[in-house]
């Protein structure tokens, strides 16, 4: 067996599963789960309908580079979106879902035989950041969120000795969990730091087409352009229709940014098999191609939070984040025994902040706070902010 793989933590959910085994939930309450970011409003049906219309290509073998078209598809959304200019042949490159790309990528641009190779995080972070630097022999480094800056993350926390061992950069703007968004000023911090070290850039983007205010968030390849960084380099950047579209189990997204990195990048997934279907590429088309049930989509998210949060904010430190579909609450007491405790009590459940994040320097950035993934229908949303209040009341 690859030795690398008893490096590997559990994954989230299945610390929670363990945790939960003996609770008996309270029976006089119907489960509402907001620990899972699984998106649950209605796949659009120019989707569905795309995918059925296309299903003759399964008798075909698809290409690991995508179709023209769908790779045409994804530069014109990235122009109408960011404002930036790709080369749909050599600069945009479809992906099963961004989770794979994300891990995938690492195998790519990792060198383990040069010393102390690392990979450095947000904490907390996206469990794939950790077990794609593990698994490619590297070593990991997690730079903490600053609470006093809604959960922007501290990247001058990073040592400078670090930051020269450094191979690769996860980044994720809109933060999961927190729901961070980095300015232009945060990007070109990073972009100099990259530049002085070599590193790679992964922006992490699939939370991208939800938010709250005026102005859509800013993404890696937006504030490239803006820098003048028009040939993305050391940059790729990840988005997805998962959270866009309602269309988790379809596993479509695209990656884009430096041609270099995604020329070695097609090479590897050629070998490993990562090429997607010609029924999910027409539907991943239709999606990409329409932003209607998009702005429909945004607005299910914002009713929810307006009216979860004036349940929530009297008894709970949680804030609007800056976009994304999660909140980032503090609990009055340890994070684990909150999430049980409402299990137990009110049968809600939710997920403790310490199971996505690593303890640095003595300090778990997510203890006591707890996830809550919005995802769940409107009215359900509702109820189970009122029950997790009166529970937090209880405290």
């Amino acid at each position: 067996m690859n030795p690398l793989l008893s490096r590997l933590q559990p994954y989230p959910f299945e610390k929670l599963r363990a945790l939960t085994a003996g609770v008996r939930p309270n029976p006089a309450y119907a489960p509402i789960s907001l620990g899972i970011g699984e998106p649950r409003h209605p796949t659009p049906d120019l989707i569905k309908q795309a995918l059925v219309d296309h299903l003759d290509g399964l008798a075909h073998y698809p290409a690991t580079a995508g179709s023209a078209e769908l790779r045409q598809a994804c530069a014109a959304w990235a122009s109408r979106r960011y404002g930036v200019a790709l080369d749909a042949a050599t600069q945009v490159l479809p992906v099963n879902g961004s989770r794979e790309a994300l891990f995938a990528l690492a195998q790519v641009v990792l060198d383990p035989a040069r010393e102390q190779a690392t990979v450095v995080s947000p904490n907390p972070f996206y469990q794939i950041y950790e077990g794609a630097a593990l698994l490619a022999g590297a070593h990991c480094h997690f730079a903490p969120v600053d609470a006093a800056r809604n959960f922007a993350v501290n990247w001058d926390a990073v040592p400078e000795q670090v930051w020269q061992r450094t191979q690769l950069l996860y980044v994720c703007s809109p933060g999961n969990p927190t729901g961070a968004v980095m300015p232009l000023e945060e990007w070109e911090r990073l972009f100099a730091l990259s530049d002085r070290h070599g590193f790679v850039i992964a922006s992490d983007e699939c939370y991208s087409e939800i938010w709250f205010g005026d102005a859509a968030p800013l993404g890696g390849l937006e504030a490239a352009v803006q820098l003048g960084r028009t040939d993305f380099r050391r940059l790729v950047m990840f988005t997805s229709l998962s959270k866009r579209s309602n269309v988790p189990g379809l596993r479509s997204g695209f990656v884009a940014g430096d041609a270099h990195i995604l020329k070695a990048f097609l090479q590897y997934r050629t070998y490993h098999g990562s090429a997607m279907g010609p029924a999910v590429q027409a539907a991943s088309i239709a999606a990409w191609n329409d932003e209607a049930h998009v702005q429909a989509n945004r607005r299910l998210y914002r009713d929810k939070f307006a009216r979860v949060l004036p349940i929530l904010q009297p008894v709970l430190d949680v804030r609007q984040p800056d976009a994304g579909f999660y909140l980032w609450a503090k609990t009055p007491n340890d994070d684990v025994e909150f999430a049980l405790g409402l299990l137990q009590n009110y049968n809600c459940t939710v997920l403790p902040g310490s199971l996505l994040a690593r303890e640095q320097d003595g300090h778990n950035p997510g203890s006591r706070r707890i996830r809550l993934a919005l995802v769940a229908e409107v009215d359900a949303c509702v109820e189970a902010a009122e029950r997790i209040a009166a529970y937090a009341r209880s405290l």
